[in-house]
């Protein structure tokens, strides 16, 4: 209802004169009465809003959460009241964005850290591959030791003939084995035969009985070559290479010391203003630490290569002994001789049918 009177008085024509100018407006008792009636509707109004919010704060009393501070004396400016609850909102969003930070600060960390790993770790390889480059074109020096490289290269042959016996020796087990095997299907056939053939059951049995000692002779000469087997197996495969592990660490040392010794020795023939010095103490640093790993490795190598030497000895000693020994005794038909040999290296045989797991173990 106000709405339209507003408008029906807002869209009151003005009079205006033949010369263009407003005349003296005639007094307009629409308009008098429109201005009195929107004054009653706002007293209306404002008295209704006045009693709901007095008969509220009457029944539920002051909400603490929504009291206010205010800074200043009576009848100050709006300006100095500040809700309770937006201090209570921005402690918490403080707390918040406060882990929030620390979370961030945390990850930003430990990409930094990752970043400066990378970053070391490229360096690191370009000097290597610049110094290895620079060895292959006989441009670059590097540090030798004359006395320790022929022993690795000593080391290295002997890896290589021993793995060729490693190669024959399993050969040899093979055929050996196949051999046994058919000897025990040439006993059974001839066994089978002298039951079957009255007239040839003694010559039968005769053969069959040969077949069955010399297969029996046959599986104790396979364990103690078995047991060689092993053995070279473990020396080479194991022993020497765990050396030669160690030797290819020693070699990437050598090649890092020599890569960060040459760009200590390129600094040194630059200037020496301040900034060049920082470097090349830093490069001094870093050079005295290759250094120190270098020479750890090294005297790695040369008490490994110590010791691997006099455990070769050792075992080969025992194991070519028991070779020689078992062959020996199988083909000279000392079944005798062959037992002992065994019994003197403590090599047990297993029994027919060991390698097969057992019926609880198969379930």
């Amino acid at each position: 209802m106000t709405d339209s009177i507003m408008s029906k008085a807002a869209t009151m024509e003005i009079p205006i004169n033949s010369n263009g100018d407003t005349g003296t407006l005639p007094e307009d008792d629409s308009l008098e009465q429109a201005a009195n009636l929107q004054w009653s509707l706002d007293e209306q109004v404002g008295s209704s809003r006045g009693t709901r919010d007095l008969q509220q704060v009457m029944v539920s009393g002051p909400n603490l959460n929504e009291t206010s501070i205010v800074s200043g004396g009576y009848g100050g400016t709006a300006e100095g009241i500040i809700p309770t609850s937006s201090i209570k909102g921005s402690n918490m969003h403080h707390s918040s964005s406060s882990s929030s930070m620390t979370a961030e600060e945390a990850s930003r960390g430990v990409a930094v850290e990752k970043l400066e790993t990378v970053k070391k770790w490229g360096l690191n390889t370009y000097k290597c591959t610049k110094q290895m480059i620079s060895e292959r074109f006989g441009r670059g020096s590097r540090t030798v030791d004359l006395e320790l490289e022929a022993q690795i290269e000593v080391l290295r042959d002997t890896k290589k003939k021993y793995e060729s016996v490693l190669r024959l020796a399993r050969a040899l087990t093979n055929h050996f084995y196949n051999m046994v095997q058919t000897q025990h299907a040439l006993g059974d056939t001839f066994a089978d035969l002298s039951q079957k053939s009255p007239e040839l059951r003694d010559e039968f049995g005769y053969n069959a009985e040969t077949q069955k000692l010399l297969c029996k002779n046959g599986e104790t000469l396979l364990g103690a070559i078995n047991f060689f087997v092993s053995s070279i197996n473990t020396l080479v495969n194991k022993t020497m290479e765990d050396s030669l592990m160690t030797i290819k660490m020693y070699e990437n040392a050598r090649l890092e010391f020599d890569a960060y010794r040459s760009d200590l020795e390129e600094l040194s023939l630059g200037p020496k203003d301040a900034v060049a010095m920082a470097r090349i103490d830093a490069a001094q640093q870093l050079y005295q630490v290759q250094k120190d790993k270098y020479e750890r490795l090294r005297s790695d190598v040369i008490i490994k290569l110590k010791f691997l030497e006099e455990n070769k000895v050792k075992v080969m000693h025992k194991q070519l002994l028991l070779f020689h020994n078992a062959i020996s005794a199988y083909f000279a038909g000392n079944q005798q001789q062959l037992e002992q040999t065994l019994k003197q290296f403590n090599i047990k045989l297993r029994p027919p049918g060991a390698d097969k797991p057992s019926w609880l173990e198969e379930q």
